[in-house]
């Protein structure tokens, strides 16, 4: 069944991926009017998280936002099929990296861990590693259809990027750092855990939620730097990527303290254009079960 359902979408995917930009987009636009208005692709799980975490909104500039973000969401998951037949000039012509240059400085005296929330275009990211000397590697969820994840993995490897698993994150950093390879790694850390194996609670957008904390735990270990990375969207079809800071050192900083500041900076980025964030995602659905102290 994984087989022929791949084999069904495939051409069809591919026929969307060669479309010219006027075309293309033109193709989102009946995309984003099919999942809004006809479908209703999880716009009850759209509305509360906007109307739970933007409490001060009204109910005419949350619909505004929920449409917007609804277009911008149609958009990004066709860029993703695009980058089938992107070239690397035409990705870095779109997507801009600003201050590259913090990350070749740190990566001349250590591995980088890079990381980003589910905003803007998460998947261009994987470009960055066009700017740098040292090993990219992206860490994701395998996907349960073999061949998409195989189809995922070489249009990443195509921009000098390695795809490893989130449960082989930790030993491919052990073995890179034994044969003495310097990695960059990007990780997008926005996502909910399972309540009860949660390590760590914190308030997201003012909710009291479970967090992951594997980018710290990771940092710490191995002592590597971490720098966060801010994707904007400047205009359809364009994106631009800043660096921030977070530590240079992973060894050196307190419990929690990386995942705090990676938790503030995505806060503040949702805030200044929220209908660029993934919102169907049900983030804050743990957030009555919260433990007690």
């Amino acid at each position: 069944m994984q087989l022929l359902t791949y084999i069904l979408a495939y051409p069809f995917l591919w026929l969307i991926s060669i479309l010219p930009h006027r075309l293309f987009y033109g193709f989102s636009d009946f995309m984003f009017f099919m999942l809004y208005y006809v479908i209703g692709y999880r716009k009850k799980v759209v509305r509360d998280n906007l109307e739970l975490t933007l409490p001060g909104k009204s109910a005419e500039e949350l619909n505004q936002i929920q449409k917007d973000f609804y277009k911008h969401f149609c958009d990004i998951l066709l860029e993703m099929v695009k980058t089938m037949h992107l070239s690397k000039e035409a990705i870095k012509n779109r997507f801009h990296v600003e201050n590259i240059e913090l990350i070749q400085e740190i990566e001349k005296e250590k591995s980088i861990l890079i990381v980003l929330s589910h905003y803007a275009n998460w998947e261009w990211t994987v470009s960055i590693n066009n700017y740098t000397k040292s090993r990219g590697f992206a860490v994701y969820q395998k996907i349960g259809n073999v061949y998409f994840d195989r189809m995922i993995k070489k249009f990443r490897s195509k921009l000098n990027t390695t795809p490893i698993e989130k449960r082989e994150t930790f030993k491919t950093m052990i073995r890179n750092e034994q044969e003495g390879i310097t990695g960059i790694y990007g990780m997008v850390s926005d996502q909910s855990p399972m309540a009860s194996r949660a390590q760590y609670w914190s308030t997201f957008m003012g909710i009291k939620v479970p967090v992951f904390n594997g980018a710290e735990v990771l940092a710490q270990k191995l002592d590597l730097a971490v720098v966060f990375l801010k994707v904007s969207k400047v205009k359809r079809g364009y994106y631009r990527a800043e660096f921030i800071p977070i530590t240079r050192n992973g060894k050196s900083t307190k419990e929690f303290e990386i995942t705090e500041q990676f938790l503030r900076l995505t806060e503040q980025q949702i805030k200044e254009r929220p209908e660029h964030y993934l919102w169907t995602h049900r983030r804050w659905k743990h957030r009555d079960k919260a433990p007690v102290k």
